[in-house]
């Protein structure tokens, strides 16, 4: 087994905060705290992770080596400069959708060394995708160990332009949502042309699923593997004419990544 992930301070046990705590899990952790009064969150204890209510709770002398912070962007003014504390040795990992590094570091300390990160779901099931952006304060280990974090569940990308951020969030962190209105939509469809519900299930949800996987694995552009599937004159080349219309999927598209790019540009203010 590979060196195990030194000691973190989890702040926030929520879908994503739990989700990381697992990929750590399986690499080997330290043993770390985390910090959330919900009585869902102390089901996580174990061996690895003690699971406190208050951050008065963790013993004076534990030193994290990066602090996460999976809080509600809503909360962050109230509970980031209780965590000001650690800046001296310690890296922050945000995933607080919205808040700036800038943002950030004025609640912790100017010196904080801060990397921002936009992960999204599938980090529930190791298939996630992360974008981040460190802070000039972060040095090459504190990058590498918030790598490793989260490579553990799934792929990472780095940026040194945080306003790439706002384009990264409306594709990618808001993007499972638009897959699984398409599992939703085809689901209807299905069943609107008599097929069984739980079958018409099925049919949608496995085609999404496997389409996924085969482009995950193929090196073939996605457009490539469209025309593979579409045969002149059959029924995918009829479905496409409707989606590829001028008025429909090209636009419809373009515009909801536009406005959610927007919105999270909107959310940072």
């Amino acid at each position: 087994m590979t060196n195990p992930i030194p000691p973190i301070l989890l702040v926030g046990c929520g879908r994503m905060g739990s989700a990381m705590l697992s990929g750590w899990r399986e690499q080997g952790l330290s043993a770390s705290f985390a910090v959330d009064p919900s009585p869902a969150a102390a089901e996580q204890a174990g061996p690895d992770l003690t699971v406190v209510g208050e951050l008065s709770d963790i013993p004076a002398g534990f030193a994290p080596a990066a602090v996460v912070l999976a809080v509600k962007p809503q909360n962050a003014a109230a509970v980031l400069p209780l965590y000001a504390k650690f800046g001296d040795k310690a890296v922050f990992l945000s995933i607080m959708a919205g808040r700036t590094m800038g943002g950030i570091q004025a609640l912790l300390g100017g010196g904080a060394a801060v990397v921002r990160a936009m992960p999204n779901t599938p980090a529930a099931v190791r298939q996630g995708m992360t974008v981040c952006c460190p802070a000039p304060a972060v040095s090459q280990a504190q990058r590498d160990l918030c790598d490793r974090l989260l490579r553990a569940i799934g792929l990472v990308e780095w940026v040194d332009d945080e306003g790439l951020l706002d384009a990264v969030t409306a594709v990618s962190g808001s993007g499972p949502a638009y897959v699984f209105l398409l599992a939703e939509l085809m689901e209807a469809a299905a069943r609107q042309q008599g097929i069984p519900p739980a079958m018409a299930r099925t049919l949608a949800r496995q085609t999404v699923a496997g389409s996924g996987a085969l482009l995950a694995a193929s090196k073939e552009e996605a457009s490539q593997l469209r025309v593979g599937v579409t045969s002149p004159g059959g029924t995918t080349e009829a479905a496409l004419r409707v989606l590829m219309a001028d008025d429909a999927w090209p636009k419809a598209v373009a515009q909801a990544i536009e406005d959610a790019t927007k919105r999270s540009r909107e959310l940072a203010n």
